[in-house]
């Protein structure tokens, strides 16, 4: 299976469960793969063949810096339906990190793996 994947898309958002949380803006990290036969671009070289992760990226920016989620568990399924739903992709695995949100932890997060349909 060949992999279109997003690294490390940074992201401010009002995300958490705490009142000072809702008052603030956090970074969220997202690594993203996402299946998708690669052949047919590679045959083309047009990129109207591919999965354009310049385009993901900029929904996810959209959606993301304007949600308010108490949970990175709720925006990660959020995240994931939009890629699945809008982007033709049958598979996906969203990583979600929340830095700094334990103390002496780089990032906390969740890692989630979907597919179209289930």
């Amino acid at each position: 299976m060949d992999k279109v994947f997003i690294e490390g898309l940074e992201i401010e958002t009002t995300i958490g469960i705490y009142d000072w949380e809702r008052r603030i803006r956090q970074p969220l990290v997202i690594d993203l793969e996402m299946a998708f036969d690669n052949r047919v671009p590679a045959a083309s070289d047009a990129i109207d063949d591919t999965l354009d992760y310049k385009a993901v990226s900029k929904r996810l920016i959209e959606y993301v810096s304007q949600s308010e989620f108490g949970l990175v568990e709720t925006l990660a399924e959020r995240c994931a339906e939009i890629v699945l739903s809008e982007f033709g992709v049958a598979w996906l695995r969203l990583k979600l990190g929340k830095p700094g949100a334990v103390r002496g932890a780089r990032a906390v997060g969740v890692v989630i793996e979907r597919t179209r349909g289930a």
